[in-house]
């Protein structure tokens, strides 16, 4: 307990003490930190129409594993969806965590070699962990550095899994699919593996992520996405080859051994995706005002790598960045701080999180507050 004391302590004084606060009402603030990149987690009109179509008929829990569960139906539709879209097959979790953490472990063994870039999701890091495999870490987006770890180490492995994600969570900036596939198919007994938690939703004509927009769905051996921010639901797909998928539900502990996700809730995640591929509109507005947002931030002198829907305003102290997000909340703006260990120390930063609700008005008034905050 004494220890456990002083590592809270540590925390407190450094800045960067979490803990879960109470409700806060958000009327009248604006969001600028959900995951909600579409606007459609409080679509009144989506909601009145999933529930006017007769959905509460579906159970509000699995009661079981999915394979145990009695009701399928609900599931087989999604995944039926989701493959029909990536005209592969599609595989549910019951979140990106219980993916990530339960695929890589099944995919990989002791003679696998994972490559992955240095800022992937700590879910990632603890799938690897799982496997118990050899990995190293490629400097981040550093697709040179790669090459050279698959060169100096391919004839040492059976198999090489390289593994990033293709929008990165805290810097907003987009992996090179196009040249990882190509390293990928130079190097025999590589296989690529991309999280798609932040593109799906945002990138591509119909939203399906950067693999889409950059036309390399089918050359990628294991698409990660998430339901839970763009897809205003909950859960996660697995976008792959039909042995793969096959593979997985016999050796994925995280999908063997845990209660699937509610059907009632895949009936949801349905209705929303058929909303989600026909909004090219929405998609190209929440880009822009995205770019209206970094190019602003980088004229007040504050540089960052963003190419997407996530703008980071690194500030570089706790404190600073914890004082920053309370008076920017006293503006009307919902702005979390982002601390270490989530970043590293010294580029503590506002996450800038948009959505397509948001018209451009929000933004040219946020670019104003924040002129005179960061100018005092």
């Amino acid at each position: 307990m004494n220890d456990i004391t002083k590592h809270l302590d540590t925390l407190r004084m450094s800045g960067n003490l979490r803990s879960i606060g109470p409700h806060l009402s958000q009327s009248g603030l604006i969001d600028l930190s959900s995951n909600d990149y579409l606007g459609l987690a409080a679509n009144q009109q989506l909601q009145n129409e999933f529930f006017s179509n007769g959905n509460r008929q579906y159970p509000m829990t699995a009661s079981a594993s999915r394979l145990l569960s009695l009701h399928q139906q609900s599931y087989t539709n999604l995944e039926d969806l989701l493959g029909s879209l990536y005209g592969r097959n599609a595989l549910l979790f019951n979140s990106g965590y219980h993916a990530n953490s339960g695929i890589i472990p099944a995919i990989t063994s002791k003679n696998t070699l994972i490559v992955c870039d240095k800022l992937v999701h700590a879910s990632i890091i603890d799938g690897i962990i799982l496997s118990r495999a050899r990995f190293v870490r490629f400097r981040h987006n550093d697709l040179d550095h790669l090459q050279e770890i698959i060169r100096a180490n391919r004839s040492k492995h059976s198999d090489i899994l390289v593994i990033t994600e293709s929008v990165f969570s805290m810097d907003g900036d987009i992996c090179n699919l196009p040249l990882l596939v190509k390293i990928k198919k130079e190097n025999p007994g590589t296989r690529l593996y991309v999280d798609e938690a932040h593109g799906f939703g945002v990138f591509g004509k119909r939203g399906l992520g950067v693999c889409e927009r950059d036309g390399v769905i089918n050359d990628i051996d294991i698409i990660i996405g998430t339901l839970g921010k763009a897809g205003a639901s909950v859960g996660a797909f697995a976008i792959t080859d039909a042995a793969t998928k096959d593979f997985l539900i016999n050796t994925a502990r995280s999908f063997i051994f845990s209660t699937m996700l509610p059907p009632i809730n895949c009936a949801w995640s349905q209705l929303i995706v058929t909303h989600i591929i026909n909004m090219e509109a929405e998609r190209k507005h929440l880009l822009d005002i995205a770019r209206h947002l970094a190019e602003g931030l980088l004229a007040l002198g504050y540089d960052h790598a963003s190419q997407s829907q996530i703008v980071p305003l690194i500030v570089g102290d706790s404190h600073k960045v914890l004082e920053l997000s309370h008076t920017l909340r006293t503006l009307g703006y919902i702005a979390l701080p982002i601390r270490t260990p989530t970043v590293p120390a010294g580029t503590e930063r506002i996450r800038f999180s948009l959505t397509a609700t948001l018209p451009d008005t929000t933004i040219d008034d946020l670019l104003t507050d924040l002129k005179t905050l960061l100018q005092q």
